[in-house]
């Protein structure tokens, strides 16, 4: 959310833009956006506290972005050679405070021979050691936004095209493709089920939808896929179930892989009945391989080699359609996914009535900036795919379960005293309502604790929270009213920090004054009095965000109330 504030903001008219913005967009130099953006648009604004920085800042907008520029700064104003301004660079990024105030003398005195005064040259050296901390280098920062524009580019002009390279790409990551799926949807972009007489291996573009590659299929090898393209290509496509068993019969074909076919529905072209198929391919296979060794051994009937005699239709048993639940379960056992719906579309109300949160704002919060952080109190509805049983050191059980809604899925750790009161609740392909606090480690996946559950139509489980409402489970310091918002502890107004705030939350402020989002409340400790901040700072709250202001008040001056 906050990068697509700034570049809302920013406006980019070139390569240069994305990459200085890519740049700025990270602890330290992110204090530097505001400015960077007002002396993009008012380039009448831009100052230099020395002549000498001017050819080396003008492409940033006076703005220290690059440790490029570091090296450049070293190098015209310090005097040093290109190894000497390297070694600096590095002292400063591995945060060498020793090593740096010793170069602090020597950069002070060379500045001093080029005509920078000693105090000009001290604030130049403070700015490029705060900098250097957390800096880019730029031959970096135009790899990302080089690729940022080319995906941007191909995603607006060619949508579908791109998003079906896109979930080629993740063919072997299930939750990325349920969510490549969801933003499918999302943009009106159909995805259609796998067709043996349409797909390849990818997904590709089928008019104005996308096609499901038959790689994503489970026991469908790459040769087995190239052997029906072929025979596509050269006998037509399939006419019936009887033409696809005897024109792919000892072409890499197996009886897994026509039950897998099956399942997934990429037969439905030539059968609408899938229940039919599962009941009657392996009699069909068996007749077929019966008849193939009949032939090899020379025992050909007078009449099937009459001329003009058709091949024989192998007739399917007359039997009823599964289940729309059990098709989408097939579906879900050998792709991954449920392709031609989800179970929890028809739970939207349930969804939309108990404010749930969709489980890829959990584990795509910081991208998605969906205000999801560690210890957030959310509800889930979603499907349990599975459920692991595991014995605590106590000798008490516990369980692993993963849940799954129409935006991705995520695991639940479902503790001793909560599982004896939910276990039933929590069995494999039940939907369920489940409330629960998230938990976010480094290098590790989003996990949800269970802290209650319910079935669709039972009072839904309540939150720790208050009112079912997001909250984080730390509320450092006491809030003054039951006023929703952003709570933060300044020592005064005067306060140097303060004025860093003010540009900090300015970067996550809304595009539109008309949009919605959270007030920020300032409590002064010198006067002891609270201040409602002004409209413009309003702002949007994301992991983002509360990792700067923390940085900058202490955690226990920072309080999210929702």
């Amino acid at each position: 959310a906050g990068m697509r504030a700034v570049i809302a903001q920013l406006g980019p008219t070139s390569i240069e833009d994305l990459i200085a913005v890519i740049s700025l967009y990270r602890p330290g130099p992110m204090e530097s956006i505001p400015t960077y953006i007002r002396n993009r648009h008012n380039p009448e604004l831009v100052t230099y506290k020395h002549p000498l920085l001017k050819p080396i800042l003008d492409v940033t907008y006076g703005c220290i972005v690059y440790q490029e520029q570091v090296m450049q700064i070293c190098r015209a104003l310090g005097g040093y050679s290109y190894g000497r301004a390297d070694l600096v660079r590095r002292a400063m990024s591995k945060k060498k405070h020793d090593v740096m105030e010793k170069e602090r003398e020597a950069f002070v005195a060379g500045a001093q021979q080029n005509g920078v005064t000693r105090e000009t040259a001290n604030q130049i050296f403070d700015e490029m050691s705060s900098f250097a901390s957390y800096a880019f280098n730029k031959s970096h920062a135009a790899a990302y936004a080089f690729v940022s524009y080319q995906t941007a580019y191909l995603k607006c002009h060619y949508p579908r095209e791109f998003m079906a390279a896109l979930l080629t790409s993740v063919l072997d990551n299930t939750d990325k493709v349920i969510e490549y799926i969801g933003e499918c949807n999302r943009m009106g972009i159909k995805v259609l089920p796998p067709d043996v007489n349409v797909s390849v291996e990818g997904f590709t573009v089928s008019g104005e939808e996308i096609r499901f590659g038959l790689l994503a299929v489970k026991n469908i090898g790459r040769g087995f896929i190239r052997e029906l393209i072929a025979e596509r290509k050269s006998g037509g496509v399939f006419q019936n179930f009887s033409d696809f068993c005897e024109r792919m019969y000892g072409k890499d074909m197996n009886k897994r892989a026509v039950e897998s076919l099956i399942k997934s529905g990429a037969l439905d072209c030539v059968c609408k009945n899938r229940n039919q198929m599962l009941s009657g391919y392996e009699a069909i296979l068996d007749d077929i391989d019966s008849a193939q060794k009949r032939n090899i051994a020379g025992q050909i009937n007078l009449f099937d080699t009459a001329v003009g005699a058709s091949k024989p239709v192998h007739i399917l048993p007359n039997v009823e359609e599964l289940d729309p639940s059990q098709l989408l379960a097939m579906e879900k056992e050998t792709t991954g996914l449920y392709i031609s719906g989800h179970p929890m579309v028809r739970f939207q109300e349930m969804v939309s009535k108990n404010n749930c949160t969709l489980i890829a704002d959990i584990t795509s919060a910081e991208e998605r900036g969906s205000g999801v952080a560690d210890g957030t109190q959310v509800r889930v509805a979603a499907i349990v795919n599975s459920r692991r049983l595991k014995s605590t050191r106590g000798g008490e059980m516990m369980a692993f379960v993963r849940l799954e809604d129409t935006s991705g899925s995520m695991e639940m750790l479902v503790f001793p005293k909560v599982l004896t009161q939910c276990s039933q609740k929590l069995a494999e392909g039940s939907v369920v309502l489940v409330a629960g606090r998230v938990s976010m480690r480094e290098e590790e996946e989003a996990k949800l604790i269970c802290e209650g559950a319910s079935l669709p139509g039972e009072e839904p489980p309540a939150l720790a929270g208050r009112g079912g409402a997001r909250t984080p489970a730390q509320t450092p310091a006491k809030k003054p009213s039951k006023n929703a918002g952003i709570y933060l502890r300044v020592e005064s107004s005067g306060a140097p920090v303060f004025a860093r705030i003010k540009n900090l939350l300015s970067i996550f402020a809304p595009e539109r004054s008309s949009e919605p989002c959270d007030t920020v409340y300032f409590y002064f400790m010198d006067t002891k009095t609270y201040n409602v901040a002004s409209r413009t700072l309003c702002v949007f709250w994301n992991p983002v965000l509360e990792r700067e202001l923390k940085k900058l008040l202490g955690e226990e001056n920072v309080v999210y109330r929702a």
